[in-house]
């Protein structure tokens, strides 16, 4: 039972209550009304936020903060968002749940793709081939047969085989307000086909896809197909405009099946090829993300209909996957739920993983049936200390550790190693911790004219305000205060664990540090303070204009908690005696800013796709430019050298050749400093006795199906931990029952006087009658 059930059972009862003291004896006032209250709160803990009905039900309890924006693959890009995707849609590719270095292994196909090398004429090349000789490679993926799609109405069909809900007018959609609305639902089986339809709508005109930028670059054909779809769409509206006498009919659909694309085709019902330009290795790792999951037509189809998107009925928010889980409620504000895809193909727990996972009782569930758990509940919490307290009373399975709960959870061993508290330990909370592939960091819009520059003389002035900057903000000291310590300052883009990263003094970034001792040590205020100078701010004044520089520094909304680092963020610019203004958005409007180029100075981050350098630097690669492009290069940075030795490096295998380029590639970063290269940070996850098979994996996003939940040995433990004290609650009752009773005394004297007095007029009536 929830609280506010609790209280909707008090109130009527308490009401009645009172309305019936006064045929009560006094001395029975106080025994009714806590007979009634006990009755009323007795079943779930009272402070339970969830229904008493789930109680031992096999449900994973999550939070989120941030909304999602796109749960469509071909658009979603954000870690808040894949949280949802990768438990729905399923790529070709997935990464072992269980192996370390990480390793691909087939998800919906039926073997790794068959990887085929081509010249110019299209004679094919032997494996071994130098990449120069490469013109194509082509990708040949075989599906299982058999899959199929979660239940939906866009695959609802009559009795004569006709979609149902493909040709809605206005009247069928005025009662329709979210997806569940309509009555009736179908499926169908995965085909080649669908993936193929996916590939084609990256460059769909009426999405934006992220990756569209990088994949032309790759993918036969798919630069051109992009002009073909933008063409037929132009053309599509004008038809619509004619035959509606100018007005649009609001229709979306554009049918991609008559457009064929060179780089994509269907060999037959469950085969496909992908054809590349030249060489690239890593394609293979976006076989395993959401932007190459199936799509099938008739979603897009039946998305596109006029009056569905105006109520929130589209892929972004309702998507429609192959995958073990489906998007069952979306309310993003309060609650999003992922429940069991009763149509899902089947999948078995690993086999095999690395030594230390069968003493960790990760390989007791060896060859049972996936997904263990039948639903997932992720409630939004915004701000950590309710999430934190939450956790604590058993009411979410896992929680990160944020820095005001660290030292209640965590403490260091005599060796440095970290591990949980003995308060922790005894609620049975054990500690799984990584080093993150990834990397947070403050970005410098390269197209504005004060951080960015313009003209030769502005871009040297900038780049110099840059580095006076990066030394000036001291991300040892953030990570100790903000982070526990849970964080490495970092040197450049590429995070530890990627091949690419150098450690040591060969690793420092020599324009912030200095090797001193056998360590890096961050250059003196001083030095900053000279490059300020150079760059025309001495003492953060313009010496152009005689006026004080204010930077302004754009972020995602922040909780209370948080305000104490965006203070110091300001604190590290006034060593420089430079303003700072903090602008904070929320996420959506943040990346709006991001994407048109309105931020000068910005906080983000960057979790690894793929475990390969060419995955960090790509993010600074001129072409990749956000402004423009759609890229995720936020920064809008481009440098000439730096492109060439990109393309060069792309496509090529890690060895010291490629380690060579890379290492001139970071000096040019680290020279241009379009980034504060902050840190890359250590994840601490903190997770109940129940919950089992957890394995923090950050390249594998699709991980739900493989956890386990004990729901009964959960109930039990919040029933121990919030079993609620109510002396207090029966003595203040006590107190208030005493202060009330005189009043019901009161009030029933004036009743029965009431009562004798309406006797009486009544009788000296009927005696005049």
């Amino acid at each position: 039972m929830r609280n506010q059930d609790c209280r909707c059972i008090i109130k009527p009862v308490f009401t009645q209550f009172l309305n019936k003291t006064a045929t009560l004896p006094a001395t029975h006032f106080l025994p009714a009304f806590l007979a009634v209250l006990v009755c009323a709160c007795s079943g779930n803990p009272w402070n339970s936020p969830y229904p008493a009905a789930d109680a031992e039900k096999n449900i994973l309890y999550a939070a989120f903060a941030e909304r999602p924006k796109h749960l469509d693959p071909v658009q979603s890009y954000s870690s808040n968002e894949i949280l949802f995707t990768a438990q729905i849609y399923e790529p070709p590719l997935q990464y072992h749940y269980l192996k370390r270095p990480y390793e691909l292994i087939p998800a919906t196909a039926t073997k790794m793709p068959e990887v085929h090398y081509f010249d110019e004429k299209g004679a094919r090349l032997g494996d071994n081939v130098d990449a120069g000789q490469i013109a194509f490679t082509v990708y040949e993926i075989s599906i299982k047969s058999g899959i199929r799609y979660q239940p939906h109405p866009a695959f609802a069909r009559d009795s004569q085989g006709e979609f149902l809900y493909h040709r809605l007018g206005e009247e069928d959609v005025r009662g329709i307000y979210k997806l569940s609305d309509f009555p009736q639902t179908g499926s169908r089986e995965l085909t080649a086909a669908d993936y193929v339809f996916q590939i084609k709508r990256l460059a769909h005109p009426r999405l934006h896809s992220p990756i569209f930028g990088l994949m032309s670059d790759y993918i036969v054909g798919l630069k051109e197909y992009a002009t073909a779809l933008e063409m037929a769409a132009k053309e599509q509206s004008k038809e619509q405009g004619k035959q509606s006498g100018g007005e649009q009919d609001g229709e979306d659909y554009l049918d991609l099946a008559r457009y064929p694309l060179e780089g994509a085709e269907v060999v037959d019902r469950y085969t496909y090829r992908i054809k590349i330009k030249g060489k690239y290795p890593q394609f293979r790792y976006w076989l395993a993300m959401p932007f190459f999951a199936p799509i099938p037509w008739e979603a897009e189809r039946f998305y596109s209909q006029k009056g569905l998107s105006e109520k929130n009925i589209n892929l972004d928010w309702y998507p429609v996957g192959t995958g073990p889980y489906m998007l069952s409620e979306n309310n993003p504000n309060r609650i999003m739920v992922l429940e069991k895809n009763p149509n899902f193909h089947g999948e078995t727990y690993p086999s095999e993983g690395m030594p230390e996972d069968a003493e960790g009782g990760l390989l007791k569930d060896v060859g049972k049936p996936l997904p263990f758990i039948e639903k997932v509940v992720y409630s939004r919490e915004k701000e950590s200390i309710p999430r934190w307290n939450k956790f604590l009373q058993g009411y979410y399975d896992a929680s990160n550790i944020g820095s005001d709960s660290f030292d209640q959870a965590v403490q260091l061993t005599g060796q440095g190693e970290a591990t949980v508290t003995e308060a922790m330990k005894e609620q049975g909370i054990r500690l799984e911790t990584a080093v993150a592939t990834s990397t947070n960091y403050v970005g410098f819009n390269m197209l504005d004219p004060v951080v960015g520059g313009v003209g030769k003389r502005g871009r040297e002035s900038a780049r110099k305000l840059r580095q006076a900057i990066s030394i000036a903000v001291d991300y040892e000291e953030y990570v100790s205060i903000f982070a526990n310590g849970r964080g490495i300052p970092a040197q450049g883009p590429i995070a530890p664990g990627i091949a690419g990263h150098r450690e040591g003094k060969e690793g420092i970034n020599p324009v912030v540090y200095e090797w001193v001792d056998g360590r890096p040590r961050r250059k003196s205020i001083k030095v900053a303070k000279a490059l300020l100078a150079e760059a025309g701010y001495p003492n953060g004044i313009s010496a152009r204009t005689g006026e004080p520089l204010v930077l302004y520094f754009d972020v995602t909304a922040r909780g209370a908690e948080d305000k104490s680092s965006l203070d110091w963020m300001r604190k590290q610019f006034q060593k420089l005696n430079i303003q700072l203004v903090v602008r904070s958005t929320d996420y959506n409007r943040f990346q709006d800013k991001i994407r048109k180029g309105n931020a000068q100075i910005f906080e983000w981050g960057w979790n690894a796709d793929y475990p390969d350098p060419e995955n960090f630097l790509f993010l600074l690669h001129g072409p990749q430019q956000k402004v423009g492009n759609e890229g995720e290069n936020a920064s809008n940075y481009s440098n000439s050298e730096y492109n060439r030795l990109f393309e060069q490096m792309k496509n090529m295998e890690n060895g010291p050749v490629r380690q060579k380029i890379i290492d001139r590639m970071v000096n040019i970063l680290r020279h241009d400093a379009p980034w504060l290269w902050g840190y890359h940070p250590k994840e601490y996850g903190l997770y109940h006795s129940w919950y089992g098979n957890v394995k923090p994996n950050r390249l594998s996003n699709n991980n739900v199906k493989y956890l386990r939940i004990d729901g009964v040995l959960r109930e039990q433990k919040r029933r121990e931990w919030n079993e609620p004290v109510v002396w207090p609650a029966i003595a203040g009752l006590i107190a208030l029952a005493g202060s009330l009773l005189p009043a019901v005394l009161v009030y029933r004297r004036r009743e029965r006087g009431t009562g004798i007095s309406d006797v009486a007029l009544k009788m000296e009536a009927q005696g005049e009658g």
